[in-house]
């Protein structure tokens, strides 16, 4: 599916169209009269409509966790990134990426400490998740006023931030390249966000071709086992969630597609009522390989002995993807590639052909 299912929610809005007609804009409505030449002034808008203006590109990033920095490294900003919270573990950045962001300083292991943050010097601090109260949003974090008053800029990657508030499920990744796009807008790396996206969209571009004849209903049924939310009770990916966007575009149905929101609790019976043909391993990376290998052993392990599942069809089968948590839940140009790696498992002789 091409873009426009993310509407309402555009973090930028581009001059001529809103995110919502296909992940945003190069650049935000000028504040104050038409852009300069170099794409400045950009306003940003929260979830709830408040905008933020930038009339030069920040110097000091601070970023609440892993996510938004690779999307600054990426995006070649990385070397305004003075801090981070939630930092990537070791070897969970390929190649370079994974050294540049070991040279950022940690300012938290987990939320960054409200007077760390607000002392850190930063001029803009980018949030993965405080609007929809999880993760960043926990803990005492500072106040709008506060960041004011500290002249930190707060802005959210929306595609995650602001999932729940959506007005629908997102099933294709418009949210993602508007995250990017947006990025690019107010770190004055536009060019480099417009390849980012183009080289996303071409990977899925190569699915949706060697899928188009598939019909819906044929498509395999999928479940996102996140492993490690809890074996007690699953958590189901819902269709607001960016996982279900990833989902979507590799061929597959979600099979808590149509649950309200991003992320919600469900019981093993819902699970086996759905009788998923594949299920992916939605482990956390631990920053090691053997360590990660070790996880998806034991979340399939779970699976095969755990008496409500243990006879599914999927099951017995060994129908798992042992695909990480954050590639799939998470924003960034890896999405377009767990779109390319679920694809070419669920459908093998489509792609085999195809080469």
């Amino acid at each position: 599916m091409r873009p426009g299912k993310w509407c309402g929610l555009a973090m930028v809005v581009a001059l001529t169209a809103t995110a919502c007609g296909g992940g945003g804009g190069e650049r935000g409505t000028a504040a104050d009269g038409p852009p300069g030449r170099d794409g400045f002034p950009v306003k940003v808008a929260d979830c709830k409509g408040a905008e933020t203006t930038f009339t030069a590109p920040p110097g000091k990033i601070v970023t609440s966790n892993a996510t938004a920095l690779e999307m600054l490294l990426r995006l070649g900003a990385g070397d305004r990134v003075i801090g981070t919270g939630f930092p990537p573990g070791k070897g969970t950045l390929p190649g370079d990426l994974g050294v540049r962001a070991a040279k950022v300083p940690v300012l938290g292991k987990g939320i960054i400490p409200k007077e760390k943050l607000l002392g850190s010097g930063a001029d803009l601090y980018i949030d993965t998740f405080a609007s929809m109260g999880a993760m960043g949003g926990a803990g005492d974090t500072p106040t709008e006023e506060e960041f004011a008053a500290a002249g930190i800029r707060h802005i959210y990657l929306a595609s995650t931030a602001c999932a729940a508030m959506a007005k629908g499920p997102q099933r294709d990744l418009s949210g993602v390249e508007g995250d990017l796009t947006r990025l690019g807008a107010v770190t004055g790396t536009a060019p480099r966000a417009r390849a980012l996206v183009a080289g996303m969209r071409a990977k899925v571009d190569t699915v949706h071709k060697a899928l188009a004849d598939v019909p819906e209903a044929q498509r395999p049924r999928y479940f996102f086992f996140d492993f490690d939310a809890g074996t007690k009770q699953p958590m189901a990916l819902c269709g607001k969630q960016v996982g279900n966007a990833v989902l979507t575009q590799a061929g597959a149905r979600n099979v808590f597609g149509d649950c309200d929101g991003d992320f919600k609790p469900v019981s093993w019976e819902d699970v086996v009522a759905k009788n998923p043909d594949w299920i992916q391993l939605g482990v956390r990376d631990r920053g090691d390989a053997a360590a990660n290998a070790a996880a998806y052993d034991q979340a399939a392990q779970f699976l095969k002995t755990f008496p409500a599942t243990k006879d599914l069809p999927a099951v017995r089968a060994g129908r798992f993807l042992r695909i990480g948590s954050e590639r799939t839940t998470l924003p960034g140009t890896r999405t377009a590639d767990t779109v390319e790696e679920i694809a070419h498992t669920l459908y093998p002789a489509r792609f085999k052909a195809a080469r």
